[in-house]
């Protein structure tokens, strides 16, 4: 993590950028508390480290998470974003841990193939894969088993995807309660960097009795 040019060290740009992904706050609640910590620092600076430093922890903790299973979930869900309808992927395995997410502009084959691709390419290959009755997923995992000669298993089943369901909620609460995006690119930004500190909060890389905190610093220090 490369804070050269910031007027803060390290230490307390972490805390901000943590304190936003990991609470449901706005960006004025985040610059009260760092004030109850004697830390002079206002919202728009936060912004902006959000906006520069969450891609960095998305990306690490995609490149440590444990292994996930070979069973999987894969739904999307819609949210608004300025007024503007986007659509959030993802899949998880059977035990709800995180597979991989993505936000796009589009619902159509084209956003589930790609998302699939990045999946698998992130993760080992699933061997079946649950999902509703979209048929842009239907088609994406049919092409992917054609272009590979793979044959991932389609299975339909309503009950399986409620975990998956779950974890939409969570975002779309957190989209809910203090998050203000001022484009599709910040919100893609700040959304997987949300997404990443919640896999640390299921528990996807951190050592038993590893403090979150502690991880979040080590994983991007």
């Amino acid at each position: 993590m490369n804070t050269k040019g910031h007027c803060y060290p390290k230490a307390i740009i972490l805390q901000a950028v943590y304190f936003k992904l990991r609470f449901a706050l706005s960006y004025s609640n985040v610059e009260e508390i760092m004030k109850m910590r004697e830390i002079a620092v206002d919202h728009a600076t936060i912004q902006r480290w959000v906006f520069k430093f969450a891609p960095l922890i998305e990306s690490q903790i995609k490149k440590r998470k444990n292994r996930v299973g070979a069973s999987w979930r894969m739904d999307e869900t819609s949210i608004k974003l300025k007024g503007i309808w986007c659509y959030l992927y993802r899949a998880v395995d059977k035990l709800g841990n995180t597979v991989n997410f993505l936000l796009t502009k589009r619902r159509q084959r084209m956003s589930a193939q790609s998302f699939l691709i990045k999946a698998i390419n992130k993760n080992c290959r699933s061997t079946v894969i649950n999902i509703d009755k979209s048929g842009f997923n239907i088609s994406a995992i049919r092409v992917y088993n054609k272009r590979s000669f793979s044959n991932i298993k389609i299975r339909q089943c309503k009950y399986l995807n409620n975990i998956v369901e779950q974890d939409h909620l969570f975002i779309k609460w957190r989209i809910q309660n203090g998050l203000g995006f001022k484009s599709f690119e910040f919100a893609k930004r700040t959304l997987g960097g949300i997404q990443g500190v919640h896999m640390l909060r299921k528990n996807q890389m951190l050592k038993p009795g590893t403090r979150m905190f502690k991880s979040f610093c080590k994983l991007i220090a």
